[in-house]
């Protein structure tokens, strides 16, 4: 507690939820998600591909209504049959109302970013006690069809899918990054972000009540992402105390390493992890430098 790296055990109220319900208790929204499962007949496998919101979403209210999670979550289901009730409940997108409601009571009576929280009872209500509150889109597939990729399998594998019989559906989750902007050299994104701003560009200024949201400098950015993490909001990322003894990237290694491997376990810790640093990379490597003569011309262009 004391160096700031105290993060707490995780209740047994915040474990097993499913992805769909830890979206619904997250302060933070950082993405938005296509979830693909396929089944055939009695074997399940899911694959989700995040797209990195435009801004970061910070909500006062949980959980959100079901107009908005179905903006973010697009749920299709593909096999050679419909999909049955017992094929949703192992799936990843499956919601518990009353799970969904004890998850955020703990939150507001335990966590420090969620004590001004407003728990919307209306939302709640409109979702199942237990079901899938998106809409689910059906493609038919044949049942000889394999999920799987002849280049990138061994020749050892010899199962036809790669699915669970039985138990919860398993899932793999998928980050995307822009490739416009890996291959540019350091030279490359100055010229970038200089045509931008001569084009007239626009900035974005990302906003939370009186004060931005940012990536920088904002310890608690992470617990409210990622609450069944860090259930009592403590243990945050860009601490000041750290500076100068503890780098972001130094503290996200100990935390991959942390004794539970909750973080190593986590769906997508790691993949939100490596893409801000690959952002604060390109924003440090796409900074501007002129000549002191030549400043005045340059922010007139500006």
């Amino acid at each position: 507690m004391a160096n700031g790296l105290w993060i707490g055990e995780v209740p047994n109220i915040l474990k097993d939820l499913t992805f769909a319900e830890r979206m619904m208790i997250a302060r933070i929204r950082h993405n938005r998600c296509v979830v693909r499962v396929s089944s055939g007949r009695a074997k399940m496998v899911a694959n989700c591909i995040m797209f990195s919101n435009p801004t970061v979403k910070v909500y006062n209210k949980l959980p959100p209504s079901r107009e908005e999670m179905t903006e973010v979550l697009a749920f299709i289901f593909t096999g050679s049959t419909q999909p049955t009730e017992e094929d949703f409940k192992r799936t990843p997108m499956l919601v518990r109302r009353d799970k969904v409601s004890a998850a955020l009571d703990w939150l507001m009576l335990n966590h420090c970013d969620y004590q001004d929280l407003e728990k919307s009872t209306e939302n709640l209500n409109l979702y199942p006690l237990a079901g899938v509150p998106v809409v689910v889109n059906y493609k038919h597939t044949n049942a000889e069809d394999t999920n799987k990729l002849a280049a990138a399998t061994s020749v050892h594998d010899v199962e036809l899918e790669a699915s669970m019989e039985e138990g919860p559906c398993a899932f793999t989750v998928h980050g995307l990054t822009g490739d416009e902007f890996t291959k540019l050299s350091m030279n490359g994104l100055k010229a970038r972000a200089l045509r931008h701003l001569e084009n007239q560009g626009k900035t974005l200024g990302i906003g939370h009540e009186d004060q931005p949201q940012s990536m920088y400098d904002n310890p608690q950015a992470y617990p409210q992402m990622f609450p069944w993490l860090f259930p009592y909001g403590y243990g945050g990322l860009g601490q000041p105390r750290h500076r100068r003894f503890l780098s972001e990237k130094e503290h996200k290694r100990w935390l991959l390493m942390y004794h539970d491997k909750r973080f190593q376990q986590d769906l997508y810790f790691h993949i939100v992890a490596f893409n801000h640093e690959q952002m604060k990379s390109g924003i440090t490597g796409s900074f501007l430098m002129a000549k002191r003569q030549n400043f005045e011309s340059i922010s007139r262009r500006l």
